[in-house]
């Protein structure tokens, strides 16, 4: 099936090429060249964070947090099921079990208060996720986590420049990560990551643990005269392609942003009256949260008009999709996982979702086409 107007294209701003060419032409193409340490100077500046390394993806990011607080077989991690199997893998491969709570149905973010009741004395972290890029909310956890001394790691994959009470989502907790993957708003050719460190006692021991337990950063700094096997680690750099491909974006952030929320903005006030009449639900940004037009999601009444949905959109040509399975529904996830307390909303709103095309560059008459399709459906 071939789409007039697919799900997602990938960001492209023009820039890219020329910074590509100059990184392949340069005596250096691993990581932390030129335009590595330039991203990474980029978002210690823009977030304000003590550290920002890039990763070859958010899901090396997320494992590098599950090595820095010291995830030990037998640990605790709260998160929702409701996610990306990252999240949870990147503690599952350090022999934690993972706690599934369930979560809100207004945002799709974990429910905070049900975070405590799952605390028990194995717990080491919660992981909230912000999901479409809207803030979970961060003071309940960091409260929660400060009173039970517990890690709280954000899986902001979703989120750049999103912010929460007027901090980007990712500098809240004490490491935070982003996604370049070609979905995300963002990318750095495809696949692509960023680790924040907002608690200084990580920062030295991030950079060893990305260079494959060494202290090279060190030795290229001066600080060492050599550099050596100092703890454990793999290899966490992306190469410098990646960070070209990424500044290209980065110069032009803004203008993604603004042209994403105004996709996001003729959505929402297209569809509104539908809400209205109680033929579907759309997204909630709750106050305090500057959200960055991720995604457009609806929800439908139930999995069977969803179904529907998406076949007369095909119809039509037009590429939606839903979303997550729940984790603690999968295989894998009765294996490694728990859900504490009730599944009250995680399955029952999953089975509702529905993503409508959203991408950089998405044209006027392409929004109109998918806002006459979904209007018809509803036989308006």
């Amino acid at each position: 099936m071939t789409y007039s107007i697919p799900f997602n294209k990938p960001p492209y701003t023009g820039n890219e090429e020329q910074y590509l060419l100059n990184a392949v032409r340069s005596e250096k193409i691993s990581g932390d060249g030129f335009y590595g340490r330039k991203c990474q100077a980029w978002f210690e500046k823009f977030l304000g964070c003590p550290k920002a390394l890039l990763t070859p993806s958010c899901t090396h990011a997320l494992e590098m947090a599950a090595f820095l607080i010291g995830i030990q077989p037998g640990d605790e991690v709260i998160m929702p099921s409701y996610t990306f199997v990252s999240t949870a893998n990147a503690f599952v491969l350090r022999g934690a079990k993972i706690v599934f709570v369930d979560i809100r149905p207004d945002t799709m973010n974990i429910d905070e208060s049900l975070v405590e009741q799952a605390i028990t004395s194995k717990t080491r972290a919660i992981v909230p996720v912000h999901y479409a890029g809207v803030g979970c909310d961060m003071d309940a956890i960091m409260d929660i986590a400060d009173r039970y001394g517990l890690f709280v790691v954000e899986d902001a994959a979703q989120a750049m420049m999103s912010r929460y009470k007027n901090r980007h989502l990712g500098t809240i907790g004490h490491i935070g990560a982003y996604s370049f993957h070609e979905t995300k708003n963002y990318t750095s050719g495809g696949e692509g990551g960023l680790l924040i460190i907002n608690d200084k006692q990580f920062s030295e021991r991030a950079e060893i643990i990305r260079e494959k337990g060494t202290n090279r950063s060190q030795f290229f700094r001066g600080m060492v005269d050599k550099y050596s096997w100092v703890d454990i680690g793999s290899s966490y750099l992306p190469s410098e392609l990646q960070a070209a491909y990424l500044w290209g974006q980065l110069e032009k952030a803004e203008e993604i942003n603004t042209s994403r929320l105004q996709i996001w903005q003729r959505y929402y006030e297209a569809f509104n009256y539908l809400e209205d009449r109680k033929l579907l639900a759309l997204p909630n940004i709750p106050q305090g949260c500057v959200h960055n037009a991720h995604m457009f999601y609806l929800k439908t009444k139930d999995l069977s008009e969803r179904n529907a949905l998406i076949e007369h959109l095909k119809k039509d040509k037009i590429m939606a999709v839903f979303h997550y399975i729940p984790l603690h529904s999968a295989a894998a996830g009765k294996k490694f996982s728990r859900f504490n307390g009730v599944d009250k909303y995680t399955t029952l709103e999953s089975e509702r979702l529905l993503r409508l095309p959203m991408y950089f560059g998405m044209t006027e008459g392409e929004v109109g086409r998918v806002i006459t399709s979904v209007n018809a459906f509803y036989e308006i």
